[in-house]
Order: structure tokens, then sequence, then C-alpha cells
């Protein structure tokens, strides 16, 4: 026994609960039917709860599936209105490219134009300006021939500054639809990014791959532009594009009619100042040609004039003998002695004689004098119309062989 104690002396002491109370039979039966109660309920609000799940359950899997179908039908229509758009843009945008080419081509006409006009019709209009300036004496005046010219000239000044203009109208529409390009394809490239995002979230369903929850702050509907604005930006775009074709074929219509107005105004000058060229040559020919004729005129009398002088001066000659004869004899009879010296008949009529022929032989002089001023002037009018014969082949050589003949290779045509 002592042994035993210090035996538990060694070992913990561990405490011993009190017993449980009693609960009286009333209260087993009383917990019994409250528990039961309990159970009851629980079982009745779950099945209201099971019930009520599986009611939303169904529930939200239709507006699931109902909003699903909805916005599968959205994008189908969005991907129908992307695709419409798209292809009225890429329509517009042909037609865009169609019209820079034509107005390239209407550019390239009007630089034929000028060209034309620049390296022929100016050049040889200023050529023939210049050349006849190069004519003498009288010609060298402002016959009609130089008026047309002029005006030649300034046809040409007028044509050239309205095509000119026109090329710049030409380049500044041409940028505008080049522009309008540049817009139209940055659209059609959204819209083409745009397409394959719809296309690829049309063909995804709720059990396709490498599907995820965002979980981050910002918002996933960062769009704020309206369908209203994105409508009104593709219309725009195309409204744009459709004026600016409809401009560049009012444009290329304006060409047309002027580049035919330029060729028909030039072409009229052309003919007119041809016609004053050929006028003008007639007259120089013709006046060239009385010249001619005056000039053969002129030496033939200057010749008949020469032929004159000398049967003057010869008759002259001759006279002076006689007169000679008269004084001798007069002289002679001068010496008769006394009563002889009288005025007889033989006195009277060779002092009559010496009288005329004194006379006569003044109006030899005379007549020689003026035959001599005659020659002179018709010598100095045959030099003058030498001169002026050599003017007219000069004018001639100008206006017939040099500028006709820049005028032959001048070209007007309508490109």
């Amino acid at each position: 026994m002592a042994e035993l104690r210090t035996k538990l002396a060694d070992k913990a002491l561990v405490a011993i609960p009190p017993p449980p109370s009693k609960f009286t039979l009333s209260e087993w039966y009383l917990n019994n039917r409250y528990r039961n109660r309990i159970c009851l309920d629980q079982q009745k609000l779950a099945d209201s709860i099971i019930a009520e799940s599986d009611r939303y359950i169904d529930e939200v899997q239709e507006k699931t599936d109902l909003n699903k179908r909805e916005v599968d039908h959205k994008l189908t229509e969005k991907l129908k209105d992307i695709e419409f758009n798209k292809g009225e843009i890429e329509k517009q945008r042909k037609e865009v490219f169609i019209e820079i080419d034509n107005l390239n081509t209407f550019m390239e006409r009007i630089k034929d134009s000028l060209n034309a006009l620049n390296e022929n019709a100016l050049k040889n209009v200023r050529k023939c300006l210049i050349l006849r300036e190069g004519r003498l004496g009288i010609d060298l005046c402002y016959d009609n021939v130089e008026k047309q010219l002029k005006k030649e000239l300034q046809v040409i000044e007028g044509g050239r500054s309205l095509l000119n203009r026109t090329l710049e109208q030409s380049n500044e529409q041409v940028r505008r639809l080049r522009s309008t390009v540049y817009f139209m394809d940055r659209d059609l490239e959204d819209k083409g990014n745009v397409l394959k995002i719809d296309q690829h979230n049309s063909a995804l369903t709720n059990t396709s791959l490498n599907l995820s929850i965002y979980h981050g702050m910002t918002p996933l509907d960062p769009a704020n532009i309206t369908l209203q604005e994105w409508e009104q930006f593709t219309n725009q775009n195309i409204e744009k594009a459709a004026k600016e074709i409809n401009s560049a074929r009012q444009l290329r219509s304006y060409v047309d009619i002027l580049l035919k107005q330029v060729f028909e105004d030039l072409t009229a000058q052309f003919h007119s100042v041809n016609n004053a060229f050929r006028y003008r040559i007639e007259e120089l020919k013709e006046a060239k040609t009385k010249m001619e004729i005056q000039h053969s005129e002129i030496v033939r009398q200057a010749n008949e004039m020469t032929r004159t002088m000398t049967r003057l001066k010869k008759a002259i000659s001759e006279k002076e003998g006689y007169m000679a004869l008269a004084h001798t004899r007069l002289g002679n009879r001068a010496q008769r002695p006394g009563v002889e010296l009288c005025k007889d008949l033989v006195e009277i009529s060779l002092v009559n004689e010496v009288a005329e022929m004194r006379e006569n032989l003044a109006i030899l002089q005379l007549k020689l004098a003026e035959a001599q001023a005659s020659l002179r002037y018709l010598l100095k009018t045959q030099i003058q119309l030498e001169e002026d014969i050599n003017v007219k082949t000069n004018s001639l050589k100008i206006d017939e062989v040099d500028c006709m003949t820049l005028r032959q290779i001048m070209d007007y045509h309508n490109y």
C-alpha cells in the first residue's frame, strides 16, 4: 500500500468532471418534437431554395442564350454593315483612281499643247517679228502683217496663260483626289481590322479555347463614338470622294472645251496672219513689178535723153557755124566804101538772120540745160528705183521665203 501511494504521488492528478445533469422525460419529448420541427422546416426551406435555384438557373440560362443570340445577330448585322460600307468605299476608291488616270491624261494633253505653243508657235511668231525688223527703208512699216503677228502673239500668250492656270487647277484636283484616297485607305484599313476582330468574335463560343475573364480596372467599353457618328464618318468619306469626282469630271469637261477653243482661236489667227502675209506679198510683188517697169522706162528715157542732148549739142555746134558765116558776111560787108555802105535787103536779112539765130541758139542752150537737168533727175530716179527694188526684193525674201517657211512648220491641232 505504501508503495502504491508512492507511485500515485509521483503521477499528476486528473480532475474528474461532475456527472451530467439529468433531464426530465417531458424535456426529452419536447426536445424531440423541436428537433423534428426544425428538420422539417429546414427541409422545406431547402426544397424551396432548390426549386428557386433551378428556376433561376433556367431563367439565367435562357437570358444568357437570348443575349448571346442577340449579340451574335448584332455582330452579323455589324459585319454586313462593315462589308457593305467597305464595298462602297472600295467602289468609290476605284472611281477616284479612274478619275485620277483620266485627269492625268487630260493634263498630258495640256502639257503637249503648252509644249507645242512654247517650242513651235511662240518661237516662230517671235522669229517672224525679228526677221521683219530686217526690212529696209520705207518697207519697215507697221503693216497689217505685223499687226496680225502681234495679235497672234497675244492669242498664244493668252492661251498659254489659260492652259497654265488650268494645269495648276488640274494638279490641285489630283492632289485633292489623292487626299481622298488617303482617307478612304485609312478607313478601309480600320474597317478591315474591325472586320477581322468581329469575324473572330462571331466565331467564338462559350466553349472556345483561350477564353478569359478580365479582372482589370480599365473599362472594357472605351468607345465614345456613337453609331450615327460612325455612319456619318463613312458617308462623309464617300460623299467627299463623289464630290471630288464630280469636280474632276467638270474640270475635264472644261479642259476639253478650253483646248478646243484655244485651238480654234489659234487656227483662226494663224489663217489671218497667213492671209495678211499673202496679201502683203502680192502688194510687194505688184509694187516691185511696177518699179521694174518704171525702171525700164526710166532707163529708156535716160538713153533717149542722152541721144537728145547729143542732137542738141550737134545742132548748137552746127548753128554756131551758121552764126560765124553770118557774122563773117556782115563783117565783110562793113568794108563797103562810101554810099555803098547802106542798109539794103541783104544787110537787113543778115541782121535778122543773126538775131533769129541768137534767139534759136538761146532756145537750144536752154533745151540742152533742161535736158541735162532732166537726165540728172532721171538717173537719180533710176538709182532710187533700183534701191526701192532692192528694198522690195529684201522684203519679199523676208516675208515670202523666211517667214512663210517658218509659218509652214507651225502646227496647231486639238490635243
